[in-house]
């Protein structure tokens, strides 16, 4: 009981979940809700952001008429990069990649949304700069990151974990290699996903239901390498090297249609 005590106060001081009204389709916008909710920020602080309030904030939504998976999927295949087609999921979701992200339904979500789908952002790291320069401006520091996360699903488990999708101001990937393991030996491929391993606690504490959390504060970790440029390619596997790509393969590819 004390143990799991003394964590809970280490996780509060460390991980600073933000309350702040809603957010409300059809468009509702970020920066006065920044102004008005965000405490003091410090140097070397990683702020997490959900994806759906930055969608609002593009007014990225629209209505939902008839609440039936013809409509959804019609706007699915808007949204999609790659798809896997209908006739092969046995599931109510989509099967999509989006932004470079293995994610059902595009990212495409309607609850908590008023009446409305709800996208993904579009040009989500442009976004992200954007917030983090003038977070940065108004908060005189000089190290801090941005990172938007969104749930999603992991292959062969139940329930939702986070994912980063999209990022600015620090570097990813933690890369190990060359580095000695416990036995001496250097290794040769062990790199850390850094954003996506922030992605999945954070949104783990910010809830999934009714708690108006779509802010949380990562305090004082060291483990962070911040970076003032773009690093979002550094994160990514190109499509046919990655050792998923049996499998990947198997996705249609939208993109080439949107051209």
């Amino acid at each position: 009981g004390e143990h799991m005590r003394v964590v809970s106060q280490i996780v509060r001081k460390k991980f600073l979940t933000v309350r702040t009204r809603p957010l409300l389709p059809p468009r509702d916008y970020i920066y006065p809700l920044l102004d008005k909710y965000l405490p003091p920020l410090k140097e070397g602080d990683v702020l997490m952001v959900t994806s759906k309030i930055l969608g609002i904030h593009q007014g990225r939504c629209v209505k939902i008429e008839k609440d039936t998976r013809e409509e959804k999927d019609a706007l699915i295949m808007k949204e999609a990069d790659y798809y896997i087609p209908r006739a092969q999921v046995p599931h109510e979701y989509s099967l999509t990649i989006k932004d470079n992200t293995l994610v059902a339904s595009a990212g495409i979500d309607k609850s908590n949304g008023n009446g409305y789908y709800v996208f993904w952002p579009q040009q989500t790291n442009k976004l992200l700069r954007e917030l983090c320069v003038y977070l940065k401006k108004k908060h005189r520091l000089k190290k801090f990151a941005v990172i938007a996360i969104d749930s999603h699903t992991l292959p062969l488990r139940h329930g939702t974990t986070g994912v980063a999708m999209g990022f600015y101001g620090l570097k990813p990937v933690k890369d190990y290699r060359g580095r000695p393991d416990i036995f001496g030996r250097k290794l040769k491929v062990t790199r850390a996903n850094v954003v996506d391993s922030l992605a999945s606690f954070c949104n783990f504490l910010m809830g999934e239901s009714d708690e108006t959390t779509p802010l949380l504060i990562v305090r004082g970790a060291r483990f962070i390498d911040f970076a003032n440029r773009q690093t979002y390619r550094q994160l990514f596997m190109p499509l046919t090297q990655d050792v998923f790509y049996p499998l990947l393969k198997k996705f249609h590819a939208l993109r080439k249609n949107k051209r």
